[in-house]
């Protein structure tokens, strides 16, 4: 029989080397399941090259060693489940290894391994498929990993046969709480709302700190980052949560903290798609019900999509990038020249080897006044040529620039590239313990579902202007080629003044370097915020740009003092 009490979910990992502090805290908080998310899309890439340097492995060693190797004893002790992504492109290698830790210490936790989600084998009925951001077709050769990406209900089926650990591959981020409350509360396929509502409690606490008070826009209001709460969600059968961190943390939970996250990396938030369920999230309310406790409630679902997404990582190319601290005078003016004599003296070095020129080579420039840390970046199709620049770029240090220091993290390595594709459920089946388990949604979504909400209108105006910041919380992120700015208005009656001011023009303006992004405005009156989606504002995506700022992590921030007419 379902359970109607509320479940406890801690998110104990935003990413494969993250904090070791988070599981201690949500272990004596006694929570019921601890939420591990390792798998960010470019970590699949580095997993694939290490599986192919050694078929056992393709997992990241933080489970095992940092995460939940040393808390065995007192996982076996108490009640706390723990379900997490940590198996990478090998999550039978990493359930075989934690089985045998487990062995060696005598304990009974039963370990499930899910996986399905591996297209390695499966290449060739991928050549078709075009990247679902710039349309570029598969990659022919190269190709370190290809992961579709798997739902929830295989890990609630893995909970219900016993598993007290959880291994997967590639499962969307917040399949990993979504699971759990499928088989606490036994939700079923075609239950959209909860669904929905389970998904956006994973997605409010799968990265981690930045809904306790990371990363936030008022970040002077927030006290106690060196002991920083991990997040909790205490969910209900309704779909609803609270959102909460454990006593005597840092941080904060507050309004801002969550509708913040909730807007993080998400695209059309009325068709939020993960495997099991179309998330509508543009009514939902958030609702501070006192310190450090943040109710939300009024997602609404719509069916699964009838594709998966998938992700493959290839190498092609090799980079070298190495940083150059230029410093006095005109800092800024000798490290532009040294950057390109540098670039000059490269290309004549090719010219004599007669070997082609670098398919790219990048400054990027990280201060000003009297102190400069340039970042030089060159490209080729083979390793030779970027090796030679790498060497030769220390020459500055003596025949260049005077305030030329010595370079400091020299790199060469492949280039790795990713692509985001939709494929047939039938590619990936998902299997439990080498069991293959059935698709269990009864029904498909369709994009004419979907009704917007009237876009807010700004009322007569004042003639004052405020900055962005003092109007709103914003948060950016990134997807592939696009980058999204979550921005949440403090006082709704401001919205329609935010809708006027964040036009494409304006916006183009303020944010020149990003190049000719179109952008989509979307609108959640549930708790008045916008959703700024700006396609082909990051070319290349994450892995093949050499901004400052790969991430998109500081769009937001550099919006703060946009101008608003109020």
């Amino acid at each position: 029989m379902a359970a109607t009490e509320p479940v406890r979910i801690g998110g104990g990992s935003a990413f494969f080397i993250d904090s070791a502090m988070a599981v201690p805290q949500l272990l004596a908080e006694g929570v019921d399941y601890i939420l591990l998310d390792y798998l960010a899309e470019g970590a699949m890439g580095l997993l694939g090259r290490a599986r192919a340097a050694d078929p056992a492995a393709g997992f990241p060693s933080d489970l095992l060693d940092v995460h939940i190797g040393p808390f065995l004893n007192q996982i076996a002790q108490g009640q706390v489940r723990v379900v997490t992504n940590a198996g990478g492109v090998n999550p039978a290698g990493l359930a075989t290894a934690l089985r045998a830790r487990i062995a060696a210490l005598g304990l009974d936790l039963p370990v499930a391994c899910i996986s399905g989600d591996d297209l390695m084998g499966q290449l060739g009925d991928l050549a078709g498929a075009r990247d679902m951001f710039n349309g570029a077709a598969f990659p022919q050769a190269g190709v370190t990993s290809a992961n579709a990406y798997l739902g929830a209900f295989p890990i609630a089926a893995a909970l219900a046969r016993g598993a007290r650990i959880v291994v997967t591959g590639r499962v969307v981020d917040s399949a990993l709480a979504l699971g759990p409350l499928i088989h606490h509360f036994g939700w079923q396929p075609g239950e959209w709302d909860r669904l929905s509502g389970g998904t956006l409690a994973g997605h409010l606490i799968e990265c981690g700190p930045q809904v306790t008070g990371g990363t936030f826009t008022d970040w002077r209001e927030v006290q106690g980052w060196a002991t920083i709460g991990a997040p909790i969600a205490e969910c209900h059968a309704d779909g609803s949560c609270v959102i909460t961190k454990p006593a005597g943390t840092g941080g904060l939970v507050n309004r801002g903290t969550v509708a913040e996250q909730l807007l993080y990396e998400t695209g059309d938030p009325q068709a939020y798609i993960v495997p099991d369920v179309t998330c509508d999230w543009s009514d939902v309310r958030i609702e501070d019900l006192g310190p450090d406790r943040v109710r939300v409630s009024g997602a609404r679902g719509h069916p699964a999509p009838l594709r998966l997404k998938a992700c493959a990582t290839w190498d092609a190319g090799w980079r070298a990038s190495v940083w150059q601290p230029v410093i006095g005078p005109a800092a800024r003016d000798k490290a532009q020249k040294q950057a390109a004599a540098l670039f000059e003296r490269a290309a004549l070095m090719l010219r004599g080897r007669n070997l082609p020129p670098f398919s790219r080579t990048e400054a990027v420039l990280v201060g000003g006044a009297e102190e400069v840390v340039m970042k030089l970046v060159v490209e080729h199709d083979q390793p030779l040529p970027v090796q030679m620049f790498c060497r030769e770029q220390f020459a500055a240090i003596s025949a260049m620039a005077p305030g030329t220091s010595v370079a400091f993290a020299p790199s060469v390595a492949p280039m790795m590239h990713l692509g985001c594709y939709l494929v047939d459920r039938t590619m990936a089946v998902p299997r439990l313990d080498g069991e293959e388990l059935a698709d269990p949604h009864p029904a498909w979504f369709d994009p004419a579902a979907l009704v917007r909400p009237p876009v807010p209108v700004a009322g007569p105006p004042s003639g004052g202007e405020a900055r962005l910041e003092s109007l709103a919380w914003a948060r950016s992120g990134e997807k592939g080629e696009t980058i999204n700015v979550g921005v949440i208005a403090r006082d709704p009656a401001q919205l329609g003044a935010l809708r006027a001011a964040l036009t494409e023009p304006a916006l183009r303006a303020w944010l020149p370097d990003l190049g000719p992004f179109a952008l989509t405005v979307y609108d959640l009156p549930g708790f008045a915020a916008l959703n700024l989606v700006l396609e082909g504002a990051l070319p290349g995506g994450l892995n093949a740009s050499q901004r400052l700022d790969p991430a998109a992590k500081s769009i937001a921030q550099r919006l703060m003092n946009f101008p608003i007419r109020l």
